[in-house]
């Protein structure tokens, strides 16, 4: 298993697998990251591939505040996903709860709920941004995998 753990790490930063997660969003982020993973902005030429289900991806994308009947649902799936894992945060809801917040139905920004790599900011923002972040959050995952090797040492 030693000998294929850097083939391992390389490939999740070459081609990371991305699950998306609406929280009781608008859907203006969703549109924008159907864009974004469109053959338009080509989100496959970085190796991006979106998942049907959380048990592939190594990043997990949420859109929206977190109500309260999303909040459960999103930490199952987070705790779904093997690790390493990377959650991207697009749009300002899940930062801060945007125009929803102070709802009496929104529980709280998502870093409440599970831990976040990369914020994108925007609302909604433009699909070569959110591209950026899944990026970004591609190359947690390889520092995430570093780690991880240096613990089991």
């Amino acid at each position: 298993m030693k000998l294929l753990t850097p083939l391992i790490a390389r490939s999740r930063v070459k081609s990371p697998w991305v699950y998306c997660a609406n929280s009781g969003s608008c859907n203006g982020c969703d549109i924008e990251i159907a864009a974004a993973l469109s053959p338009r902005y080509d989100a496959e030429q970085t190796g991006a591939l979106r998942q049907g289900s959380p048990k592939h991806a190594d990043i997990l994308i949420v859109t929206g505040p977190v109500t309260l009947r999303a909040g459960a649902a999103i930490r199952d799936i987070y705790d779904q996903m093997p690790s390493p894992k990377a959650v991207v945060a697009v749009g300002s809801c899940p930062a801060s709860g945007g125009v929803f917040s102070g709802s009496p139905t929104v529980e709280a920004p998502l870093g409440d709920i599970i831990p976040v790599d990369v914020y994108v900011p925007g609302c909604p923002p433009r699909p070569q941004e959110i591209l950026r972040g899944v990026i970004q959050a591609a190359g947690k995952l390889n520092d995430k995998d570093r780690e991880r090797e240096e613990e089991q040492s």
